[in-house]
């Protein structure tokens, strides 16, 4: 079996396909703008209280994932992100607890870093604010850690960190109850994973086996907040999520990052199928 070791999420920015006014005219007038002139138009009390004024038509326009849907579901992403977030950490929580608006609270993060804030609301694998349930999956002998998306919501899902979240909040960060050894978890997501799909031929260091590595200071390593880039065919925008002190990753033998920079190596090759272990 496979199961995620974290809650598959949705993020919600004003560079991203929804925000919590994507439905409101007023925010559909200007949604074509750069950036800042958005980040202006949403500072502007005025401009805000035309969109509050509009909340019940793009209620009957909202799609079911957004965050206006169900404010004790959404969470304002800091820079270093929490994956196991408590219930009174949401935004419907906090607003009930300070007697502000939920849409207020929210508003006020997603201008942050030059409004490019994001919100959080994690709809899979995430029942009852606890990763309790992924902690008995993951603790079976036959389930592998994973993800199995062709990630397409390039604008809304940023979930490539897994392997990252896996070592800092499995194995050395949670605090809301077990952890994994290092040493389990590095198993399971490399030659448990490798010969779960057929690749035989990876995902231990020995002698005839592919060199796959990262070297890692892993007392230091840290998961940063999702970012923004506009780097597909004519600009095209995805997300992307980073990570601090990834000394290198080999790949085949040949070192292609360096401290997270690519090292202008490219040795991958397609994989048409399963590898066999290497004879000994």
């Amino acid at each position: 079996a496979q199961t995620a070791s974290r809650p598959v999420g949705v993020l919600f920015g004003l560079e991203l396909t929804l925000n919590p006014f994507t439905f409101h005219p007023s925010y559909r007038a200007i949604r074509d703008r750069p950036l800042s002139e958005r980040v202006a138009a949403l500072r502007d009390p005025g401009f805000v209280a035309r969109l509050r004024s509009e909340d019940q038509e793009a209620a009957t326009r909202a799609v079911g994932l957004l965050p206006t849907s169900n404010w004790d579901n959404v969470f304002c992403l800091a820079d270093e992100p929490d994956y196991e977030p408590l219930r009174e950490d949401a935004i419907g929580a906090i607003a009930a607890r300070t007697g502000r608006d939920p849409y207020e609270i929210a508003r006020e993060h997603l201008l942050t870093r030059e409004g490019r804030g994001m919100l959080y609301v994690p709809f899979l694998n995430y029942a009852d604010y606890s990763l309790d349930a992924a902690y008995a999956m993951l603790s079976q002998p036959g389930v592998v850690p994973g993800l199995s998306d062709g990630g397409a919501h390039v604008g809304m899902i940023c979930d490539g960190s897994f392997p990252t979240t896996n070592l800092v909040h499995w194995t050395r960060d949670r605090s809301r109850g077990p952890k994994f050894a290092l040493e389990r978890m590095i198993k399971a997501q490399c030659r448990d994973t490798a010969e779960t799909v057929g690749l035989c031929d990876r995902g231990i260091v020995a002698p005839g086996y592919r060199a796959d590595l990262n070297v890692i200071a892993y007392d230091r390593l840290k998961l940063k907040s999702p970012q923004v880039v506009h780097d597909l065919p004519a600009g095209g925008r995805r997300l992307i999520q980073r990570a601090e002190c990834y000394s290198a990753t080999i790949v085949g033998g040949a070192i292609t990052y360096r401290d997270g920079e690519w090292t202008g190596a490219l040795p991958g090759r397609l994989l048409r199928g399963p590898a066999a272990s290497p004879a000994r």
